[in-house]
């Protein structure tokens, strides 16, 4: 029996773990063991997850929490190395780019266990952001580099990485999305919060880069006031941007048009994805869903790891600028939109292939 052992951690990491969980068990001679970290420990960000993509409690739970990065990342690697000592995996899984990622592919190469990362290749070209550091430590380490859009093969042979390493094999995240689009469809958060569909602007920023700073902050919120002037904005707020709203005050004018949630569930929050008019957002993950469901997205940052969704998608790449971002905005609202198109290989088959490519060096079977 081959083990594998799958890490997941944070919020976007159960969106890719879900479908490629789900390709496993079509084998027969291998099984799929999953470790959640703690990154994300709170029910709205974790626990909704596993319940709405109808996945399995966890076999092993760190329970590392918040915490600085080195705190984080520290308590993941003691907690991980007990665990793979514990099951002695034959294949490590990781994915994205969080701090589990990176832990986890640390410990997984010091105990000589190979390592699939899923999302690889992906370069935003700025250090700055913690993200960078753990996706390009994770690939050096890793044996497996499955891509999902065609500038991370460039990205990783302009690394050095040896080509026999790299696949590509689309999009995880748009597999999740395709599985569950009927129930997507069927969420009544709109009706819930009082709005039309296609007539309402959705928000969200968590970056520290936004929302560790007061003054972003405050600039970033005065674009969402200036805009809630024009039709309603729903801003579901992260855990980390709300404590520096609640710090400050953020800026924020209460009126009708401004709409704040709670952190919203993965089928809630996609629906509306769907139906929105715009998006503002600087979250890679939302940007492809976005490109996917061909809804208007502005990226209010300097760069993004994702450029397919820049060069072929919908999304729009803006920078930090916030005047750049609201006459951006206020071009879409008035009509000028950006015509896009759907990435190569983002069709809701990814899982399919990695776990295909997987069973040929394993030699696990289809049941």
């Amino acid at each position: 029996m081959i083990k594998v052992l799958s890490v997941v951690g944070a919020r976007p990491n159960f969106i890719k773990i879900a479908p490629l969980h789900r390709e496993f068990l079509k084998y027969s001679g291998v099984k799929n063991y999953m470790c959640h970290t703690g990154q994300h420990f709170d029910d709205k960000m974790s626990k909704v997850f596993f319940d709405e993509l109808k996945m399995p409690r966890p076999d092993f739970w760190l329970g590392v929490g918040g915490g600085s990065h080195a705190i984080q990342t520290a308590g993941i690697i003691t907690g991980f190395e007990k665990v793979v000592t514990e099951l002695k995996p034959d294949l490590v899984v990781v994915l994205g780019d969080v701090n589990s990622t990176m832990s986890a592919a640390l410990v997984a190469s010091k105990a000589g266990i190979p390592i699939a990362h899923i999302e690889s290749g992906l370069r935003s070209n700025d250090r700055t952001m913690p993200e960078e550091i753990n996706r390009m430590v994770t690939d050096v380490l890793s044996d497996y580099l499955f891509v999902s859009e065609k500038s991370g093969i460039e990205n990783l042979r302009k690394e050095g990485i040896s080509e026999d390493k790299i696949f590509f094999v689309g999009n995880i995240m748009i597999d999740s999305l395709v599985e569950h689009l009927p129930d997507i469809e069927k969420s009544e958060i709109i009706s819930h919060l009082g709005i039309a569909g296609k007539k309402y602007c959705l928000c969200t920023f968590h970056r520290p880069s936004n929302v560790d700073s007061a003054d972003r902050l405050k600039s970033l919120t005065g674009l969402l006031n200036e805009l809630s002037e024009k039709l309603p904005v729903v801003f579901p707020v992260h855990p980390r941007t709300r404590q520096t709203l609640e710090r400050t005050g953020g800026g924020m004018h209460a009126n009708s048009n401004l709409i704040f949630t709670e952190p919203l569930g993965y089928l809630d929050f996609l629906h509306l994805v769907k139906n929105a008019e715009l998006i503002i957002t600087d979250s890679g993950g939302i940007q492809a869903e976005a490109t996917f469901l061909q809804v208007q997205c502005i990226t209010a940052r300097d760069n993004t790891e994702s450029m397919a969704t820049v060069d072929i998608g919908t999304n729009q790449l803006i920078g930090t600028d916030v005047e750049k971002n609201k006459k951006a905005a206020f071009d879409i609202i008035s009509g000028n939109k950006k015509q896009g198109h759907i990435p190569e290989l983002w069709d809701g088959r990814t899982a399919e292939r990695i776990v295909g490519i997987l069973s040929e060096r394993y030699g696990f079977q289809l049941r």
